[in-house]
C-alpha cells in the first residue's frame, strides 16, 4: 500500500469514527425509554377510539333517556283522570241502582249519591264556594242579576249556579244574585 492509500484509509477511519461518535452522542442524549413515534400515535389513536365510543354511548343512553321521559309524561298527561273517572264511575253506579228503586227511597237514594258525589269531588281537591252572604267579587263570581234589597250593596244575596274551585283556582265562577240599592235610596242620592 502507498503511503497515499494509507492517508486516504486514516482519514476514512478517522471520519467513521467521527460520524460514530455523534450517533452514540445523539443516542446518549434520547432517554433510554423513549418510544418510537409509531408506539406513541398508536396509543393516541386508541384512546381517542375509547374516549369516541364512550361518548358515543352516553349520547345514546341520553337520546334513550329524553324518549323514556317523554313517554312517562305523555302518559301521565293521558292518563291523569284515571283515578277521578273511577270514583265518578262508582257514582254513575249508584245513580243507575237509584233509578231501578221505587219512589219512596229515590230522595234518600239521591240524597246518598250527591253526598258520595261531594266527598268524590273534595278528595280530589274540588270545593263548592260558599258564595251567599258573602260580597260579589268577579273574580270567583258570576252576577246573573242585580236586586234590590235590604242587604247591603254588593252582597250576594242568592246563588244560581254554585261555583267550584280546584285547590286554590276557580273551575266555575258561581252564577249569583247581588243586591242593589232599593230605589228609595237610589233617588235620594
Amino acid at each position: 500500500m502507498d503511503k497515499k492509500e494509507k492517508q486516504d484509509k486514516t482519514a476514512t477511519e478517522a471520519e467513521s469514527e467521527k460520524v460514530n461518535a455523534e450517533t452514540e452522542k445523539v443516542n446518549a442524549e434520547e432517554p433510554k425509554d423513549a418510544v418510537p413515534e409509531t408506539n406513541v400515535v398508536d396509543e393516541l389513536t386508541q384512546k381517542y377510539n375509547e374516549l369516541n365510543e364512550k361518548h358515543l354511548r352516553l349520547a345514546a343512553e341520553f337520546e334513550n333517556y329524553k324518549k323514556r321521559v317523554s313517554r312517562e309524561q305523555e302518559n301521565q298527561i293521558r292518563y291523569a283522570n284515571e283515578k277521578f273517572a273511577r270514583d265518578i264511575v262508582d257514582i254513575l253506579d249508584n245513580f243507575e241502582r237509584a233509578l231501578k228503586s221505587d219512589d219512596e227511597n229515590l230522595r234518600n237514594g239521591l240524597e246518598q249519591i250527591h253526598k258520595l258525589y261531594m266527598s268524590v269531588l273534595e278528595k280530589n281537591g274540588i270545593k263548592p264556594m260558599n258564595a251567599k252572604g258573602t260580597q260579589f267579587d268577579p273574580e270567583f263570581h258570576e252576577a246573573v242579576v242585580m236586586i234590590p234589597s235590604d242587604k247591603p250593596s254588593g252582597e250576594i244575596i242568592d246563588i244560581a249556579v254554585p261555583g267550584y274551585m280546584i285547590r286554590d283556582k276557580v273551575l266555575r265562577h258561581a252564577k249569583v244574585v247581588v243586591s242593589a240599592e232599593k230605589q228609595d235610596e237610589q233617588k235620594k242620592a
